[in-house]
């Protein structure tokens, strides 16, 4: 039996959802702090997960994105910039591996950027709109929606943020909450579900041009 999720007048009265704070959110910088970082997330083992990438505005124009890739922990966040040569090793490694599984919302378009600026297949990955769709709900299911259906609260998404310069050296602290949060309610919303991760619609080796399940 298909759900019906709630309307954007519904999610619009509920409270707020709570995000990581400032202080929760890192973005390495050094070989270092990309190495720590990186070892601290593969002992997660599923993070939330999502990238930023600069807006395009004219037509025909191609993304140089992402510039930003987010990994959310239980309790904080690293935020890898791609301008940040020596993090890319790292980066790489956690974005193949299909031990770490990486959960987030339509990463299709995600995995594409990735395979388009570094060449390679995005693995362990969960789709929440996969998973919404296998508990009866068949629209498109982002962020919003979610957060509204499992804690009936209010995720908010600031246009003016989200259409933001995301290849810009130093992310704004609305940046950095943003970026941060989109990944942390994703991984918020999967520990919400309770799933077994032998029920999880891993998808490994996710291509560009690999199609989500409705």
């Amino acid at each position: 039996m298909m759900k019906v999720s709630p309307t954007k007048d519904e999610i619009a009265l509920l409270e707020p959802f709570v995000g990581l704070a400032l202080e929760r959110i890192h973005v390495p910088t050094c070989t270092e702090e990309f190495a720590s970082a990186t070892a601290e997330i593969k002992t997660a083992g599923i993070v939330g997960f999502d990238t930023e990438s600069k807006p395009t505005f004219s037509i025909g124009e191609v993304s140089e994105g992402p510039h930003v890739v987010q990994f959310a922990l239980h309790d904080k966040a690293y935020l890898f910039q791609m301008h940040q040569a020596d993090g890319h090793p790292f980066l790489i490694e956690l974005l193949q591996s299909e031990q770490l599984i990486k959960v987030g919302f339509d990463l299709k378009s995600d995995s594409g950027h990735i395979r388009a600026k570094l060449g390679i297949s995005l693995g362990g990955v969960v789709d929440l709109n996969t998973v919404f769709s296998m508990h009866g709900y068949h629209k498109h299911m982002g962020v919003r929606t979610a957060v509204a259906i499992v804690f009936k609260q209010r995720f908010r998404k600031s246009r003016k943020v989200t259409t933001s310069n995301w290849s810009q050296p130093q992310l704004t602290p609305q940046q950095l909450l943003y970026a941060a949060n989109d990944a942390y309610a994703a991984l918020k919303v999967l520990e919400a579900l309770a799933l077994p991760r032998a029920d999880l619609p891993i998808m490994g080796a996710v291509s560009h041009s690999a199609e989500s399940i409705t």
